[in-house]
């Protein structure tokens, strides 16, 4: 997927990569704090416009956002042999307009259970990072002059 240098078996990701893995995932963890608690919820989710768009029902999620629009966003792939997490800190915003809305029904986000969920929040990324991790066996540990086992 990605060529690490040196074999080094984490990789990190540049811009253009986390977006890339994100637009190929509909799948990711919400996280919202509210009064110093954190809640994690997992959620479906595209990306428009280098932003991510999630669409829910009322409930906690709209509820802690509007009380605090700062938040963060997590996706990650794992596969037999290497695996990647992307983590986006942004600010969410409810998507108010018509014009808006109609952008987002365009993308096809699907609820996963069958239940209305008719309203789309836009994450506006602040700061995106992301890994890339080739799996292998632990390494062994070099004992050096004096060390002893044990």
């Amino acid at each position: 997927m990605f060529e690490h240098p040196d074999n080094d078996p984490v990789l990190v990701l540049d811009e253009d990569q986390c977006w890339s893995l994100l637009k190929g995932t509909q799948h990711g963890r919400l996280v919202t704090v509210v009064g110093g608690r954190a809640d994690i919820f997992p959620v479906n989710c595209a990306v428009q416009q280098n932003s991510i768009v999630l669409r829910t029902a009322p409930g906690s999620k709209l509820a802690e956002m509007a009380v605090n629009e700062s938040v963060v966003f997590e996706a990650d792939g794992i596969l037999a042999d290497q695996a990647w997490s992307v983590v986006l800190r942004g600010t969410a915003a409810r998507l108010e307009t018509s014009a808006e809305r109609e952008q987002a029904e365009e993308l096809g986000l699907k609820p996963w259970v069958p239940t209305l969920k008719d309203f789309f929040v836009r994450i506006s990324p602040g700061e995106l990072s992301g890994r890339h991790f080739i799996f292998g066996p632990h390494p062994e540990r070099e004992l050096g002059e004096g060390s002893e086992v044990g």
